[in-house]
């Protein structure tokens, strides 16, 4: 029989800890940005190897560490619209202080939503429902990429457009959906080319994942838990380096090519789900 290589249980528990968040910032870092909706893919991820659900805390600090990724990637559309909302103030409405109020305006339809329903979705995290909105919001994306105009650049954004996005942000509540997946789809079908439909929704998930992460921090603070304090740390780090490679890659990508491989990774792994729960192999509290 292979000994393990650890002094001790207390050794092996902290590695397997460890070897928990690094695989879980892996996750959060690539699938943060893409269309493919990175909270199901936490959730199964912890479901799939038995482990306890990492919680929302855990969560959202991978999320602080992609939204670190996004600022850094994206930083002059960031200093534009924070200059241009500076000089807002004083009258001076520019292209930067219009493209802020725009995100500012598609955000809060998700924050009023979460307000009132974050006590009713948490009860959403199963795979059945997971596999059901990957699944559907997948085959949304694709007819969104394949019938929607590319006529329109983000620099066209119109407040109406940002509210439309704005209102397709809050099916985001239900994991699998995708935050970014479906505010790039409903771009799509207002006309945006895709790497313009990326670029807003990549834009859209700063005040998203700021909002949360603020409140979650506020909540780690009071636990005054150091270790725990150090793993988000240490799982934020890791997501930001994965999610600025998946960013740059993506967009790469969509200069050039469709959302289709997107497409067909969501219907496969929906589809899956779908198959799991209902054959039995994977339980559900829905089914």
């Amino acid at each position: 029989m292979m000994e393990w290589p650890w002094n001790s249980a207390a050794e092996e528990i902290a590695a397997l800890i460890l070897f928990h968040l690094v695989l879980l910032a892996l996750v959060q870092g690539v699938t943060e940005f893409l269309p493919i909706s990175s909270q199901a893919h936490l959730i199964l991820t912890s479901k799939g190897l038995g482990w306890q659900d990492q919680g929302i805390l855990i969560d959202v600090a991978l999320h602080v560490g992609t939204l670190a990724a996004v600022l850094l990637y994206f930083w002059r559309d960031v200093w534009r619209m924070g200059r241009g909302l500076a000089q807002a103030l004083g009258g001076n409405v520019d292209t930067g202080a219009r493209l802020g109020l725009q995100v500012i305006l598609a955000t809060l339809p998700l924050l009023a939503a979460g307000y009132f329903l974050i006590d009713w979705v948490v009860h959403f995290r199963d795979p059945l429902v997971i596999g059901w909105a990957t699944l559907l919001f997948g085959v949304l994306l694709y007819a969104g990429d394949r019938f929607g105009l590319r006529v329109r650049r983000v620099e066209h954004m119109n407040f109406s457009s940002a509210l439309w996005i704005g209102l397709a942000q809050i099916f985001a509540l239900v994991p699998g959906t995708s935050r970014s997946g479906v505010t790039m789809t409903a771009a799509r079908m207002l006309g945006f080319e895709r790497e313009d439909a990326a670029r807003f929704s990549l834009l859209l998930s700063i005040p998203a994942i700021l909002a949360a992460g603020t409140l979650e921090s506020v909540r780690l603070y009071e636990m005054e838990n150091v270790q725990l304090t150090q793993d988000a740390a240490l799982a934020a780090g890791l997501a930001f380096l994965s999610a600025l490679a998946a960013i740059a890659l993506m967009m790469k990508w969509l200069r050039h090519a469709s959302f289709t491989p997107f497409v067909l990774y969501r219907v496969v792994l929906g589809a899956g789900l779908l198959a799991f729960v209902y054959w039995g192999i994977l339980p559900s509290a829905l089914s």
